[in-house]
């Protein structure tokens, strides 16, 4: 890998890395904004529900420090789009007037942990098998 490789590469984690902290924290807003009536306990179930795949992303980008660059730039990638797709959702933008704000704090983590254990498993695989070809 080339230094310039490294450099865009390094360029990506970190701004991957700052995307989710700070998709993580605006995530909570919009579920705070959204339940503000909600009883405390089921507030802080939400919490853990909404945050985890956030920490999950930034634990696979951690433990993905020994894998392949192409694997590694597709959690990156991941983390970008997930966090930008969850802010937009939670926002309200895309979604029809008569929702339920709850169904969408349920849903979103849901769909972005199946996203996370399909992608990132396949990043894996399709990379060894190009890696093993070579």
């Amino acid at each position: 890998m080339t230094d310039k490789n490294k450099s865009n590469q390094s360029f990506l984690q970190t701004m991957a890395q700052i995307v989710v902290s700070l998709g993580a924290l605006g995530s909570l807003s919009l579920m705070f904004n959204a339940g503000r009536h909600t009883p405390v306990l089921l507030l802080m179930l939400f919490v853990g529900w909404v945050l985890s795949p956030f920490i999950g992303l930034l634990i696979a980008n951690k433990i993905s420090k020994g894998w392949s660059a192409p694997t590694r730039v597709t959690i990156y990638c991941l983390m970008l789009f997930l966090t930008l797709v969850s802010l937009v959702i939670y926002s309200g933008a895309l979604t029809p007037p008569e929702t339920k704000p709850a169904s969408i704090f349920l849903v979103v983590p849901l769909s972005s942990w199946l996203l996370i254990v399909t992608v990132i498993p396949i990043a894996r695989r399709l990379s060894r098998n190009i890696a093993n070809k070579t």
